[in-house]
């Protein structure tokens, strides 16, 4: 069958068992449009070659021996963020101190991915050290700003940049980014394609760059919310070796059961689906239009609809007191040797030394309002399933102007990604249209921790009827 770099999880799974096609020749088709496409998008640092070709033809011997039960993923190509360990390829961490830095192992992420048979085909750009110290430009990689494929001219988001651009341009079928505080959703809004930040300790971050140990969270970022569904049920539960991942889920176990939903939608129930007030009367006049378009997609499908008060806290000043101490914290190596000074962004440059003064009573005043806003969140998740808002309040920004220099008539009202993320929620980001310049826009569904199936599931209906997952951005055919 002729290969469709924008074909779900299921079809080319289903290809696949079909004997259509191999998991090699799927391998050597993507890894052709990384060599191609990767470096003109800013997306990919190290293509792994002989190992994906090495996964692959064992992934075709298990199809060909009827050995691909319960492995959605068998033969399926994929790409990781730069953060993540691959054994004997470069973890770079997107900064030139870190350029060469090689690890003899996988991390548990990766590790689960190869035991489901998914071939891993490349690591995937970033921004350096995933932004803690405090970048303001899209050029904040030792290789260069990532490009969402909608219009090259604007940047694909971070710090998960490349996931975000490779995705959205078919350079893989899926990948896998990390989020502190935005990492995911923001590429997944700016580059046009679905992203699930699973609930804090869900997916275990052993062998990933540590930022912030109490806010990191590492998951998946693919074409539409099945396909997330499918690569989370792959990499989600608990791990020895990060005890955070210890009894998230109530059963403490995950439970999670990746099933084929493209099709025929599963497990649909209505939702008392929470909007925030506020948070789209300062965004960008499309991205408020296709935000309330999509509502009404919601409301149509069944769901309750209700406007909410969100609790009154300073999650930025909180969040960011964190990754600043936290961040200082884990490298304190580079700060003091010096060889922060080697980042590509002029605020990395000096942001860390400024991290580094934080006090620690103030890190601790942080901590302690950490409670106070889970309480109130929880309280809110009481009265409502989902809490809605758009993921992000503008488009994605152009590439070259410092971010705080660019639609300065339109900022978010309640902080919403931060305030989850201080939680340890789940959300998932999903493209709900097109803006200015022709760039994508997105809307974020929230749920209580350890209550992703509930998101994702909503997700998938949503996207069953809408269909801009289905969008192909021009020129990557």
């Amino acid at each position: 069958m002729p290969i469709d770099a924008y074909s779900s999880i299921d079809e080319l799974a289903r290809a696949l068992r079909a004997k259509e096609v191999s998991s090699v020749e799927l391998t050597r088709f993507f890894l052709d449009r990384l060599a191609k496409y990767g470096e003109r998008l800013g997306a990919v640092v190290t293509i792994t070659r002989e190992r994906a070709m090495r996964e692959a033809e064992a992934a075709d011997r298990a199809i060909a021996s009827g050995n691909v039960q319960n492995k959605p993923l068998i033969g399926i190509p994929y790409g990781v963020k730069d953060l993540l360990a691959a054994k004997g390829a470069p973890t770079t961490w997107g900064a030139e101190p870190f350029r060469n830095q090689v690890f003899d192992y996988d991390a548990t992420v990766v590790e689960r991915l190869t035991n489901a048979g998914a071939v891993l085909v490349a690591k995937l750009a970033m921004v350096e050290l995933a932004g803690g110290f405090g970048y303001n430009n899209a050029d904040a990689s030792f290789t260069g700003p990532a490009r969402t494929p909608w219009n090259m001219n604007f940047w694909s988001g971070g710090s998960s940049s490349g996931p975000g651009a490779a995705v959205a341009a078919g350079l893989v079928p899926f990948a896998i980014g990390s989020e502190t505080s935005g990492s995911i959703l923001t590429p997944s809004a700016f580059s046009g394609v679905t992203g699930l930040r699973p609930t804090y300790g869900a997916v275990s971050r052993y062998g990933a760059m540590a930022l912030c140990w109490t806010l990191d969270k590492i998951g998946p970022m693919a074409r539409s919310a099945a396909d997330c569904n499918t690569i989370y049920g792959a990499i989600v539960g608990e791990d020895p070796r990060d005890p955070t991942t210890a009894r998230v889920f109530p059963s403490g176990r995950a439970n999670w059961v990746a099933s084929s939903v493209q099709s025929r939608p599963a497990n649909k129930r209505a939702a008392r689906i929470g909007l925030v007030k506020g948070s789209w009367d300062k965004t960008q006049p499309a991205v408020r239009d296709n935000f309330l378009a999509a509502v009404e997609v919601l409301r149509a499908q069944g769901h309750t609809i209700k406007e909410i008060d969100y609790p009154d806290f300073p999650y930025g000043p909180v969040i960011s007191l964190i990754v600043d101490a936290e961040g200082a914290s884990a490298f304190e190596d580079i700060l003091q040797d010096g060889r922060a000074k080697q980042l590509r962004a002029l605020a990395d440059r000096t942001g860390g030394y400024a991290a580094a003064a934080t006090l620690a009573i103030d890190y601790l005043r942080a901590q302690r309002i950490r409670p106070k806003i889970r309480q109130a969140l929880l309280k809110l998740f009481e009265e409502v399933d989902l809490v809605v808002s758009p993921t992000r309040s503008t488009v994605a920004y152009p590439i070259g102007p410092n971010f705080d220099e660019v639609y300065k008539d339109a900022r978010s009202g309640p902080a919403v990604i931060p305030s989850m993320n201080l939680l340890g929620a789940p959300a998932i980001a999903l493209p709900n249209g097109t803006g200015e310049n022709g760039l994508p826009t997105s809307i974020q569904f929230n749920a209580a921790p350890a209550n992703e199936m509930l998101a994702v599931n909503t997700g998938i209906h949503y996207q069953f009827v809408t269909k801009f997952h289905l969008q192909r951005p021009p020129g990557f055919d």
